[in-house]
């Protein structure tokens, strides 16, 4: 493609995206979505009522708003900055940290529109980490993305998916303990509006405490959480760009900020001139030259003709990067003796204006320091951010600084927000027995209630030591390294629920788990996936009209399959994605329905060494996967015990199971399955199920036994695997694929209690 036509194309996307943006800006009265304008007036919300009220649009909750909004509930997004996107964009970690590289879903629809735009430049996303197969993005352009998901989910106007910039949850209404609807603030003033479900999704998880949901701070619990328990750093990130021909005066700095002696002798240690050229070796020898610190966090440069990616020979032409590394904050000088941040941060207002302060300070030092001390002609991207208002954490900087200031991102990086209290807390421990399915000959320890799946480090930026962990739960500093996850890992739906809270979900990093385990699902994929869930399992207990606790795991991981997700850590050869029945297996395998003739036998290997040699050779034998059978011919036996789990998976109170008998061996036609499903069920009361009552099979009449339960299975969708068939084939045996696919679709059809 020339120049000149991708110049053209770029002012097409371009144009396609301006009128949501202008649309949101005057919804929220605030500054322009991509920093370039500022809005002219303020403007309210029209209606009163959602289904569901998403507080934060960072990356997690507007996968939340998207896939809610999907699923025809009517969302309204509420978030604090002027920038959709949260960590990954607004706070400039665009470096995408997905160890695993299990990419689906929304996930895997962002990368595919994010590669859409670059790729016709000729430029790479893999552009960060010293390899070549990460994925980056530059931050507004991460930001158009997910705008063009959210347009796309709004159906041309058939589906409401509204978003409030510059605008908090101020209060929460509730009825005892089930939260009724939201007081949403901004500078036009406050409104009330009323929701079914409310998901926090901010960055904090301030709307927690305004819940009265019981929730952890540090390795401390509501209401008496300790102010001076620790929880990680944060980071106010800056995306810097080469200027070759000299930094403009408005982005050069000459006059540095106070404390800059302690800044500088902390980044003395992390790079110099002459420091180490970066070898492929972890941990990684400090100090590093200016290349290898691009290098590290490099990011495609939309402004510069020419493209790179992360191999060795490109990181001299690396020209736009993010600064995230020697600037966390408190970094390691500690607060207080400590490492790490006070839980007052996230509860004391003051406070955490002080400290973010001194973050974004923090920050600003490596820029002079980049300048003054390095010699590098770089400094703060003029195409990425800029602020008519300048933060509140820039109050009083010099006016030689303001410029700068204005292009750094929207929000500091929080590493460790609040975290509910469930039923259920999901531990390290936990992590890493899960991550071993299926591997160093072991079976499944798949939890029947995934529903997204991650892969890192239990990694944790400061507040590391044995008295800031939670020692209820069996953690020490040592079960960072005894408990690292040694492959993928699922995320149980139960994390998202709160335990005396309803209407109440989490997302982001808010789960209901420990500090350690959150060390591992704070990073922007695994969030986007378990905001995607939170939106699933909103929409749907609003549409079955039941309390998001009471919602079968099932439904949600159907709702989840159906919009490209991958929930099974199990892979088999006779199923490969494109296969028809891969939904269907990877149910039956988080929930155990059937045992595989095969299952995987991979290894578990060093998850932070994307070329573990072990691995590599497992997957060239083909050990990363196992043999479903999905053609092989179902026995009795196996249809009693997958009826069995099922229907106690499925969460309904009629039917009743089969009995096994005698011919345990005998193979199943599908005219006795399809008896099996609608006595497992309860499908043949047609008052329970009033969208099938007065519709009739799709097949041919017929005077078999078993004809009323196919007429009672057809309306509901069960049997529409074999729908292209004129008659109903109540002899033919059943395969192991085609059961799952029948009871998958049972499980999730089923009458609630």
């Amino acid at each position: 493609m020339s120049s000149l036509s991708v110049s053209r194309a770029v002012k097409r996307r371009t144009a396609g995206v301006f009128s949501t943006f202008l649309f949101l800006a005057l919804l929220a009265g605030f500054a322009s979505l991509d920093g370039a304008a500022e809005a002219k007036s303020v403007q309210h919300i029209g209606r009163r009522d959602y289904d569901v009220v998403v507080a934060g649009g960072g990356f997690g909750g507007i996968a939340a708003a998207i896939q809610a909004a999907r699923l025809g509930a009517s969302v309204l997004v509420v978030e604090p900055s002027d920038w959709i996107g949260g960590q990954a964009t607004a706070a400039g970690v665009s470096t995408m940290d997905d160890l695993s590289r299990l990419r689906s879903g929304l996930y895997l629809e962002l990368l595919s529109k994010v590669q859409g735009y670059y790729e016709p430049m000729g430029k790479s996303t893999g552009t960060c980490y010293w390899d070549a197969r990460s994925v980056a993005f530059e931050p507004h352009i991460g930001q158009r993305m997910l705008y063009e998901l959210v347009d796309d989910a709004r159906a041309g106007g058939r589906n409401t998916l509204d978003i409030l910039l510059s605008s908090e949850v101020a209060a929460v209404s509730m009825e005892k303990n089930t939260v009724r609807g939201v007081t949403v603030r901004n500078a036009g003033g406050t409104r009330k509006v009323a929701c079914r479900v409310l998901i926090d999704a901010t960055e904090y998880g301030d709307v927690l405490p305004l819940a009265h949901a019981e929730y952890r701070a540090g390795n401390s619990i509501s209401p008496f959480v300790d102010p001076n328990a620790m929880i990680q750093d944060i980071t106010w990130v800056a995306i810097i760009q080469k200027y070759p021909e000299g930094i403009p005066d408005h982005l050069r700095v000459l006059t540095p900020l106070p404390g800059y002696e302690l800044a500088r002798r902390n980044y003395e240690s992390y790079v110099t001139p002459d420091g180490m050229d970066f070898k492929g070796v972890y941990p990684v020898t400090l100090p590093v030259n200016v290349v290898s610190h691009n290098a590290y966090r490099g990011l495609p440069d939309s402004s510069n003709y020419w493209g790179y990616d992360a191999n060795r020979e490109n990181w001299p032409h690396i020209s736009k990067c993010g600064v995230n590394w020697g600037n966390d904050y408190p970094g390691k000088y500690g607060w207080e003796g400590k490492r790490g941040l006070p839980t007052g941060y996230l509860e004391n207002p003051d406070l955490r204006s002080r400290v973010e302060r001194d973050a974004l300070i923090k920050t600003l030092h490596y820029i002079y320091y980049m300048q003054n001390e390095l010699g590098e002609n770089w400094s703060v991207a003029d195409d990425e951010y800029h602020h008519p208002v300048l933060p509140r954490a820039a109050e009083g900087l010099p006016d030689e600084w303001l410029e700068i200031v204005r292009r750094m991102p929207a929000i500091p990086y929080v590493r460790e927000s609040r975290r509910i209290v469930g039923n259920y807390t999901l531990t390290s421990s936990e992590l890493l027995q899960n991550s071993l399915s299926y591997r160093d000959g072991q079976t499944s320890h798949e939890f029947p209630d995934a529903i997204a799946i991650g892969g890192y480090i239990l990694d944790l930026h400061g507040a590391d030591t044995d008295s800031d962990m939670e020692w209820k739960f069996d953690e020490k500093a040592a079960s960072t390294q005894i408990n690292r996850p040694r492959g993928p890992f699922q995320v149980p739906l139960r994390t998202l629920i709160p335990r005396d809270t309803d209407g109440l979900l989490a997302a982001e990093k808010n789960l209901s788990m420990t500090r350690l385990a959150a060390g591992a699902l704070r990073l922007q994929p695994i969030c986007m996936m378990t905001g995607q869930a939170a939106g699933a399992l909103a929409a749907l207990s609003v549409r079955e009209g039941v309390r998001p606790r009471d919602l079968p795991a099932v439904r949600v991981q159907r709702a989840l399959l159906e919009a490209g997700v991958v929930l099974s850590l199990c892979k088999y050869s006779d199923v490969p994605p494109e296969h028809p029945r891969y939904n269907a297996a990877q149910i039956a395998s988080v929930h155990g329905l059937i045992t595989p003739i095969e299952p995987p036998h991979a290894p578990s290997y060093d998850i932070s060494d994307l070329d573990d040699p072990v691995l590599s050779m497992a997957i060239i034998k083909g050990h990363d996967k196992g043999t479903f059978g999905i053609d092989e011919i179902l026995t009795w036996a196996e249809t009693v015990s997958m009826m069995e789990k099922a229907r106690k998976a499925s969460g309904t109170s009629l039917g009743l199971l089969p009995e096994l008998g005698d011919k345990t061996d005998a193979f199943v036609n599908r005219g006795r399955f399809a008896k099996a499903l609608c006595d497992t069920f309860g499908f043949s009361d047609p008052e329970a199920f009033p969208r099938a009552k007065g519709k009739g099979s799709f097949f041919a009449s017929s005077k078999h036994p078993n004809a009323p339960a196919v007429e009672a299975l057809s309306p509901l969708g069960i049997l529409d695997l074999y729908k292209s068939e004129r008659e109903f084939h109540f002899g033919r045996p059943v395969t192991r694929g085609e059961a799952a696919e029948m009871i998958m679709k049972a499980m999730t059809s089923a009458k609630l209690p």
